[in-house]
């Protein structure tokens, strides 16, 4: 049985690694299923949706010249037209160069009254507070470099 890119197969799992699983496919022939194609939502461990002799329904991706075939479980599903990706969760832990946000002088009081939501802020905005940073950072960055240098080195003898 040749296999082509876009036909959709049943498989069997015969392995599983950190960034994917190796599915046997009718023929004998083996295909890695990418951990990004096993399904719709973010996979930290694979090992909580699949496990070896599972059987799977398949779609080919691609066939590449030397024989490497792969394969997507997430494609595999049929979807109806209108319907989209879940959307992703949203971040637990916030960015290390994160800052927290300023409150405006009117805070919010809760009762759900009178506060307007606040203008995204332009691109010239946003490239004019990040040289500030930057240039704030490098201030910092030099003084703390400078101070070094004064001790060392100075005095040879």
């Amino acid at each position: 049985m040749s296999i082509e890119a876009g036909s959709k197969l049943q498989g069997k799992v015969t392995g599983i690694t950190h960034f994917g699983a190796f599915v046997e496919l009718p023929g004998g022939s083996t295909g890695l299923v990418h951990i990004s194609e096993v399904a719709d939502h973010y996979v930290k461990d694979i090992n909580e949706l699949l496990k070896v002799g599972d059987e799977v329904t398949v779609k080919v991706v691609n066939v590449e010249k030397d024989g490497k075939v792969g394969l997507s479980i997430r494609k595999a599903v049929d979807r109806p037209e209108g319907e989209a990706r879940p959307a992703r969760p949203a971040r637990q832990d916030a960015p290390r160069n994160a800052r927290p946000q300023q409150r405006s002088s009117g805070g919010y009081r809760g009762g759900g009254g009178g506060s307007k939501p606040r203008p995204t802020p332009s691109f010239e905005d946003k490239v004019s507070r990040f040289l500030k940073d930057s240039e704030e950072r490098l201030t910092t960055i030099k003084r703390q470099t400078e101070s070094k240098r004064g001790g060392r080195g100075a005095k040879r003898g």
